[in-house]
């Protein structure tokens, strides 16, 4: 019970002094450190010692994209069963060195007040740690999680349960209008590229431990390995918690042999439209194309010409020339999802059946004169100026902080890449926005999906 108090009344003290720190650094700079371990692992760390916490995120190459074309959905799978048990320790001793099942590695976690989370998504599969930063506490926190790291069970009987609960919400979601509009869309845009594989019954059902213990084996090494951590430990204390994470992991000779290369998505070379029959009371609208790697040199112009275009709510091109000007949907919008590979632009919005051919017409019109004039120079000072307002709130928490840390650290962005993020966008220009926007997007090869509209 005390620890529990203790983990509470932690959070408590996240919310107030965590927005203490962010204001602090907003102006004094992120102090980002960096190492790489001689197992190959890239360190991340930014000190917060104004709460007894620590946030760890462990990321691999081994996200969606990795997933083969005909077992979509086993990085999925396999971060989802990760948590399902644990292999005896061998030699180990005490009450937790003997095998695991998923009720007793929760248990576990809920003991120690702490938590170790695991997720895929297109590029990456995640491990989160959280605990408090007492000694005693955030030991034996390591220990567990590098346990669950080195020797995840994967049962067999839990998989087929797990696949049952996942077919009856493939099921569920095809009862979706916006999902199904978005997978449409997805595969349209993506074509045979892995970010638009689609996870079905049939996939789902080529999918076996066997698949995972592989995947797992193979990707999740300490060389492959990019830590980041945010929280009240020191340099020295936080190299030691990454070894003691990574010590069960793969290593030496054999491992690490280079991953194989997943190709470039495709351009489209012709704009395709698909309508798909739907009863429902919008119909829902998605307009895009593959857009840009996160690593392109334009990001900050595409950015900050995105939020006028359509990233910016209310204030944005989109939403006035749509919603404001005609009525045609309460909101539209417009996102890039830069990754590893160039992730599509999207434009969506919802409307009446009977208005969706015409919310289509104004879209790609707004898109293709965007794209052709560039913004004005009023709406380019607004962005800065709200982007930049609103920058604190991007790293407010050491959640965020850590998403940032991450994404520094998985796309090897520079380390002061947060304390120069204002500056950059305050560069930006309307010719910077035009040239860039010129590049990444062809209005007249763009994808449209119509799912709902009445013929």
């Amino acid at each position: 019970m005390r620890i529990a108090i203790k983990f509470v009344v932690g959070k408590q003290v996240l919310a107030g002094a965590a927005a203490l720190f962010c204001i602090h650094f907003a102006w004094a700079g992120l102090p980002v450190q960096h190492w790489t371990q001689a197992s190959g692992a890239r360190v991340y760390l930014v000190e917060s010692p104004a709460i007894p916490m620590v946030d760890v995120q462990l990321d691999f190459d081994a996200g969606a994209r990795r997933d083969p074309r005909g077992r979509a959905g086993l990085a999925s799978a396999t971060a989802g069963m990760f948590s399902k048990g644990v292999l005896a320790q061998p030699g180990g001793t005490g009450p937790l060195a003997g095998a695991l099942d998923e009720n007793q590695v929760s248990e576990a976690w809920a003991d120690l007040g702490a938590s170790f989370d695991a997720g895929a998504g297109s590029d990456r599969m995640s491990f989160m740690l959280r605990s408090l930063t007492d000694a005693s506490l955030l030991q034996r926190a390591v220990a567990l999680a590098a346990r669950q790291l080195a020797a995840p069970a994967f049962p067999e009987a839990v998989w087929q349960r797990q696949r049952e609960r996942l077919n009856a919400s493939l099921k569920e979601a095809r009862t979706r209008p916006a999902t199904l509009a978005a997978r449409a869309f997805a595969q349209a845009v993506y074509g045979t590229h892995p970010y638009g594989y689609e996870v079905t019954e049939e996939t789902a059902a080529r999918i076996g431990v066997a698949d995972m213990r592989a995947l797992y084996a193979s990707h999740v090494q300490p060389c492959r390995a990019v830590v980041s951590i945010v929280g009240a430990v020191n340099r020295a204390r936080a190299d030691a918690m990454v070894s003691a994470l990574l010590a069960g992991l793969p290593r030496g000779a054999g491992a690490c042999t280079p991953l194989p290369p997943v190709p470039e998505v495709a351009a489209l070379d012709a704009p395709k439209e698909e309508r798909i029959a739907f009863d429902s009371a919008q119909a829902h609208v998605l307009i895009g194309q593959p857009g840009y790697r996160r690593d392109d040199p334009d990001f900050f112009a595409m950015l900050v010409g995105n939020y006028i275009l359509g990233g910016g709510g209310f204030v944005s091109r989109l939403s006035s020339e749509v919603r404001e000007k005609r009525g045609l949907s309460y909101s539209v919008y417009s996102y890039f999802s830069p990754g590893l590979h160039a992730g599509a632009f999207t434009l969506g919005l919802q409307t009446r059946p009977d208005q969706a051919d015409q919310a289509v017409q104004v879209s790609r019109e707004v898109v293709a004169r965007f794209v052709a004039e560039g913004p004005t120079e009023a709406e380019l000072q607004a962005a800065r100026d709200n982007l930049v307002g609103g920058f604190a709130l991007r790293i407010d928490s050491n959640r965020k902080l850590l998403d940032n840390l991450a994404n520094i650290g998985w796309h090897r962005l520079p380390l002061d890449y947060l304390d120069s993020w204002t500056q950059k966008v305050e560069k930006v220009t309307v010719a910077d926005i035009r040239s860039a926007f010129a590049r990444k997007l062809q209005p007249q090869r763009m994808v449209t999906v119509v799912l709902g509209a009445k013929p």
